[in-house]
């Protein structure tokens, strides 16, 4: 009788173990898409910033925005974050509003260049897939440097 007591203990602890494991492994895994969907949403604002960045120094010679310097760091930004979008740059004053460019095709220097890309996320884990893909938009400004 007692043999069979511990047939019964071991089948009940695996089936328990059983249920238990698959909550856990689905709680692990979408704690991990969480922590990927951050991760990307954190990497297309940094490469917002960077772009900015580079973008008021380097404008470009004859179009604005269009420049080796910005070109080299919108490669690096995507080979650091899959699926970056083509980046939109705008010459515009403190307030945000439109500015024009000056003869030669640059920003004036007191102005501002802002950067705006986007990419999207899809979920690894099937039930947060279900929710679709998710928008990550960044954008930054900084001031003309010349």
């Amino acid at each position: 009788m007692s043999a069979r007591r511990d047939d019964r203990a071991r089948g009940q602890a695996l089936v328990e173990f059983s249920l238990g494991i698959v909550i856990f492994l689905v709680l692990i895994m979408g704690v991990i898409d969480f922590a990927m969907a951050v991760y990307k949403y954190n990497g297309v604002s940094q490469a917002a910033r960077e772009i900015a960045r580079v973008a008021s120094v380097h404008q470009g010679s004859v179009t604005f925005g269009v420049s080796a310097e910005i070109n080299a760091v919108v490669a690096t930004q995507r080979n650091l974050i899959p699926g970056l979008g083509t980046p939109t740059l705008a010459c515009t004053d403190v307030n945000g509003a439109a500015v024009a460019l000056t003869s030669s095709g640059r920003c004036p220097t007191t102005a501002f260049v802002n950067v705006s890309v986007a990419s999207q996320y899809r979920s690894a884990t099937p039930l947060l897939a279900l929710v679709g893909t998710w928008d990550m938009k960044g954008s930054s400004s900084a001031q003309i440097q010349q």
